[in-house]
């Protein structure tokens, strides 16, 4: 990395996230869909600051986090667990905590809906950390008009 980014760059960068006042809640935090450097900087940096990041496959996440140094403690949550007592009772107001997804945005065709909606209905903050997104670079790429498209979802994996 250091061969793309100066010194006095990672200096700064490392300097506007300090100075930046995250408020405590869950960051619903995108990650990488194929290529491991699509993550922003700020993703890493809620993913290091977190008490707890809520994974959906905790090894997939595990390859990811052990790749940027990020010693967060992991929770599995998924869609058998994810509103479970062993998830919900970690969550404290004054605290930050991550929700990610094997790869691209938490919540789109993954589960993750259940604790967001707790968090709500105990009044702690859900703040959106975005990133790469499938769709969206799958239309750009597709040539197709982009005034206006409909997403009912993936397709099923089987045909």
């Amino acid at each position: 990395m250091n061969a793309y980014l100066s010194p006095s760059l990672v200096e700064k960068i490392s300097q506007k996230l300090h100075d930046q006042q995250h408020r405590p809640g869950l960051y619903v935090v995108a990650t990488p869909i194929g290529n491991i450097f699509d993550i922003s900087l700020r993703a890493i940096y809620i993913l290091k600051k977190s008490k707890y990041i809520f994974a959906e496959d905790t090894r997939q996440s595990k390859k990811l986090l052990n790749f940027y140094d990020i010693a967060t403690p992991l929770i599995s949550c998924h869609e058998h667990n994810e509103i479970g007592v062993s998830i919900t009772s970690r969550i404290k107001k004054n605290e930050i905590y991550a929700l990610i997804s094997d790869a691209g945005t938490p919540l789109i065709s993954d589960p993750g809906y259940k604790i967001t909606n707790w968090c709500l209905a105990q009044q702690i903050d859900i703040i959106p950390i975005p990133g790469a997104s499938a769709l969206v670079a799958g239309l750009s790429a597709a040539g197709l008009p982009t005034d206006s498209f409909t997403f009912y979802g993936f397709l099923p994996p089987k045909s």
